[in-house]
């Protein structure tokens, strides 16, 4: 039901959608029992269904919303609590709505996404009805949601955008091994090399960025591979097969699965030329990054030896640390 129109307030609409599409009558906050601070305004564009909320600060229980602490304690994932520092709660919500998608590596139905969240079905309804008509998320005929294909172009240039902002690190990994520095990521089931900085020798190893590869036969691949859990790593594993590339490349996913174990323990991994002859590769992940990252060094075997491990692997895992504290900083920023 609506709340009276306030003469002179045209042009606004409740946050909480009880305007119809195209509405321009403007409501005020409910009156509350207890005390109410910090309110401003909070208008929906509601041809969209998409309500935007300015620095509101108050109860939420008339309007059937769930406070930010209670949903962010629902789903444990950690995010940051809606409408935090200045922010808009329902954007924030709707990208924890996408990112949960991705967190379950599948559909999720709408009342999931609502358990998972902490918000009612309502308002997890008009925000994913927003996404569908985008085209960033899709509703199959089960009427479960998936991540659409407008993602896809986003996602291509943010990791263009990502490389060309991390090669700074490459190039002081450059700096201090003397070989070619990779950045590389794990994109579904294969690895995508995002960045690289090539090394100064005459004889050095180059890849295209955004040349993609199998994961079982890269260092940084493999470096991936040990991030994930052992049964997620087997089943990628087995949906995509392991293909000699060369007489060193590991086919047998049972000991790559002992391999990975041996990776997780030593913090570090090692491609013995098993995606190309003659070449020797180091790789670590990144911690803690927002998406599967890892970078490497990759040379001829010759200048790759173990005495040249024990310089570069240090160096490695020191650019992995700034480059997860650089990610953390933009992300807290």
């Amino acid at each position: 039901m609506k709340r009276p129109a306030v003469p002179g307030q045209e042009g606004r609409a409740w946050t909480e959608g009880l305007a119809e599409p195209g509405a321009s009558t403007w409501y005020p906050p409910a009156r509350h029992h207890g005390p109410q601070t910090g309110y401003r305004r909070a208008f929906c564009y509601a041809n969209y269904f998409f309500c935007i909320m300015e620095d509101v600060n108050e109860s939420t229980q008339d309007a059937g919303l769930v406070p930010a602490s209670r949903a962010s304690s629902a789903n444990g994932s950690g995010r940051a609590a809606a409408g935090a520092a200045g922010g808009v709660q329902s954007i924030e919500r709707a990208f924890d709505l996408l990112e949960m998608l991705a967190d379950a590596g599948g559909a999720l139905g709408l009342s999931e996404l609502s358990t998972l969240s902490g918000l009612p079905l309502p308002t997890v309804h008009r925000l994913m009805r927003t996404l569908v008509n985008r085209g960033y998320v899709r509703q199959e005929a089960s009427r479960r949601y998936t991540l659409g294909s407008r993602l896809i172009r986003l996602g291509e240039i943010s990791s263009q955008m990502l490389g060309t902002w991390l090669r700074p690190f490459l190039a002081q990994l450059v700096r201090l091994t003397g070989e070619t520095a990779n950045l590389a990521m794990l994109d579904g089931d294969e690895v995508v090399y995002i960045a690289q900085v090539p090394s100064p020798h005459s004889m050095r190893m180059f890849t295209e960025p955004g040349r993609r590869v199998q994961p079982h036969c890269t260092a940084v691949g493999k470096a991936l591979l040990a991030q994930l859990p052992p049964g997620e790593a087997r089943a990628l594993l087995e949906r995509d097969g392991m293909p000699a590339y060369t007489p060193t490349t590991i086919t047998d996913p049972d000991l790559l699965i002992a391999h990975l174990e041996v990776i997780r323990k030593q913090g570090y991994a090692v491609d013995e030329g098993e995606q190309e002859v003659g070449v020797r590769c180091f790789a670590v992940a990144v911690p803690d990054a927002p998406g599967s990252l890892a970078i490497s060094t990759s040379g001829p075997q010759a200048r790759m030896t173990d005495d040249a491990a024990a310089r570069i692997v240090p160096a490695l895992q020191r650019t992995a640390r700034e480059i997860s504290e650089t990610i953390a900083a933009e992300g807290a920023g």
